[in-house]
């Protein structure tokens, strides 16, 4: 058998330190009762170890080239069930039970690891929670406080459905080939009651692409045409600052406020 090829298109970096693979299956902690969902198994390197601990996993690959390696590899270790799916595309939901949520991990490649959390983030209410390794710039982009470089648009609209916890970094090397940036873990927890819901999901969205879309104007310059000055006369909100300079509350409170 030819050892599988790297293919650019696909971002693929396999993960082979054991030590960082045993640290990431301890952050999950599977059990066999839960409903847990591999993106982009690759090699398997994470997919075995969890399959061993959890007696069943689901798991959603793109590239059909890994599917029958997968399938050999898993034979005797549990219930592997694969997906051969465009995650971007995939239904999570199908995946859920009444009274089973999902949990959803995965080493996802960079080139589409924003888009792919925006489409899981849709499935909020049937996740538990999701753990990623993803570069390092992207998890200190998840995780970020407003009023820091980092804070941005994945910031606001991650943190409105989730509790972010950035866990620990990963070095280039513990890939084949090794990535050119640095790679972290971060846990979302979706909310199970949103500390500040939107009475318009689709317009508090629209509001904060608009404010980011050009950070380095005053927040009345992003919002025009969105937010009157009538409107900004209700809004406890200084229209003078900056886009980063703001919560996920008071984005809230802002797509909330009505003439």
């Amino acid at each position: 058998m030819h050892p599988h090829r790297l293919r650019k298109r696909f971002g693929q970096h396999f993960l082979h330190d054991q030590m960082i693979i045993q640290q990431i299956v301890a952050v999950i902690a599977p059990t066999p009762a839960q409903t847990l969902v591999e993106i982009g198994p690759g090699a398997g390197a994470l997919t075995f170890p969890l399959l061993k601990k959890a007696g069943k996993l689901t798991v959603v690959e793109f590239d059909r080239d890994l599917i029958m390696p997968l399938q050999q590899a898993a034979a005797g270790m549990g219930e592997l069930i694969i997906h051969q799916a465009d995650a971007l595309q995939f239904d999570f939901g199908a995946l859920t039970t009444a009274h089973q949520q999902l949990r959803v991990v995965g080493n996802l490649p960079y080139n589409i690891s924003t888009p792919l959390i925006f489409h899981l983030l849709n499935y909020a209410e049937k996740i538990n929670d999701m753990c990623f390794m993803l570069q390092k710039e992207v998890v200190g982009r998840l995780a970020a406080a407003p009023g820091t470089k980092a804070y941005g648009r994945l910031s606001v609209m991650v943190q409105y459905h989730c509790a972010v916890t950035a866990l620990f970094n990963v070095a280039p090397e513990a890939f084949t080939p090794p990535p050119k940036v640095d790679s972290a873990i971060v846990r979302l927890v979706p909310w199970q009651k949103l500390p500040y819901p939107a009475k318009d999901f689709a317009h508090f969205a629209d509001i904060v692409k608009s404010a980011f879309s050009q950070r380095r104007k005053t927040l009345r310059n992003c919002l025009k045409g969105k937010v009157d000055e009538e409107m900004w006369g209700k809004l406890a909100i200084d229209a003078t600052r900056r886009p980063e300079q703001l919560s996920v509350a008071e984005y809230v409170a802002i797509s909330n406020q009505q003439n």
